[in-house]
């Protein structure tokens, strides 16, 4: 295969109106392909409501399941949620916290409801799923995919973000926040290597190789013009935080990013000029 294709993603659509208006933005006048959904987000209805008006843009789910408010009813899913109703703010607690729950078989029932719930408010739409990804990528918990596996034939889940990106590259391009780049890059090779064959054996649609993990918040046009002019053949996949501005609801999670500049960056003729220099076809995952 000689032809590269690009999928390129703003996540956390419906999180805040600012977001929304960031990513409708960065796909009518930019390169930016797809987006993923917090169906539970406080912006959610007018997300929906965007995505509606822009049917080129394709919505998939983003999972939440940490930072975050649940979709299905809090007395259902008490181990999954703290004492406010929402759910933890910490994600690698928050996992291993998942991962005890788990064990017993009321752990899994409520991990299972609320996966469903939040399947079953996307569905609820009428949007088509794109894909599934999860905020902090925890779509990939061990606990979780099997889940999203044994739903996938009801719920059309046809294609999913699996996180492999050369850690070399990345650091090669930046050193800062090493210590945090090394911990993502061992555990999500690890992840990356235990889901892509039960991925694969269900059917469901993956890139290649997924850009975006290790300079999150910073996807800035140097970025991505250094990434399009590298990117190998296949089906290659960045993913992004756009926004027209700091949102309230995401400042505390966010801390440092530059939203601001990821926009510039999705809206840069220099950018767009690169890509189609490059013979890089834009793409989303519906059209793999």
């Amino acid at each position: 295969m000689t032809a590269r294709r690009l999928v390129v993603s703003g996540d956390d659509f419906g999180a805040a109106p600012e977001v929304n208006a960031g990513i409708v933005r960065a796909h009518r006048d930019g390169i930016l392909t797809a987006t993923s959904l917090m169906v539970t987000g406080e912006a959610a209805a007018d997300a929906v409501t965007l995505a509606r008006a822009h049917p080129r843009l394709a919505v998939g789910l983003h999972l939440v399941l940490a930072q975050g408010r649940p979709a299905a009813p809090v007395r259902e899913i008490p181990r999954l949620v703290a004492q406010d109703g929402a759910f933890r703010r910490t994600p690698v607690p928050t996992g291993i916290r998942y991962a005890w729950a788990s064990l017993s078989r009321t752990g899994r029932a409520q991990l299972r409801c609320e996966v469903e719930a939040q399947l079953a408010a996307f569905a609820a739409t009428g949007l088509r799923l794109a894909h599934v990804d999860g905020h902090l990528n925890m779509h990939l918990h061990p606990m979780v995919l099997p889940i999203l596996l044994e739903l996938a034939p009801r719920y059309g889940i046809r294609a999913v973000r699996l996180p492999r990106e050369d850690l070399g590259t990345a650091l090669r391009w930046d050193r800062r926040h090493l210590a945090r780049k090394l911990a993502e890059g061992l555990v999500f090779q690890a992840l990356a290597a235990w889901s892509a064959p039960r991925l694969r054996r269900a059917g469901i649609v993956t890139a290649d190789r997924v850009y975006g993990m290790h300079e999150t918040g910073h996807v800035d046009e140097a970025y991505l013009l250094a990434l399009v002019a590298a990117l190998p053949a296949g089906v290659s996949e960045v993913y992004c935080h756009p926004s027209e501005g700091v949102s309230p609801a995401l400042a505390p999670f966010q801390v440092g990013y530059d939203q601001a500049a990821e926009l510039s960056a999705l809206t840069s003729p220099r950018v767009r000029a690169a890509t189609r220099a490059a013979g890089i076809e834009l793409v989303s995952y519906p059209q793999l």
